[in-house]
């Protein structure tokens, strides 16, 4: 899994907790919270370790690019 798949997993649980697309206890609410804390948690790691993109794929890259919203302060290598 790459770090946007992380953001966006991240996103996806964290949007059924707030939203309460599914009806569940206390706990399984807290559960996906924490899965949702998790996986932004790698995603900050990722984009942390990849905040430079230089010598980075394009298509990892693009794929930050289209997950954050805004453009990356390089461009990638082929």
């Amino acid at each position: 899994m790459t770090g946007s798949d992380h953001y966006k997993e991240a996103e996806r649980f964290l949007g059924i907790v707030i939203n309460g697309e599914l009806l569940h206890t206390p706990d399984m609410r807290l559960r996906l919270a924490t899965v949702a804390q998790v996986h932004a948690t790698l995603a900050l790691a990722a984009a942390t370790a990849l905040g430079n993109t230089d010598g980075m794929l394009s298509e990892d890259a693009n794929a930050w690019q289209d997950t954050a919203g805004f453009p990356l302060r390089s461009g990638g290598a082929e």
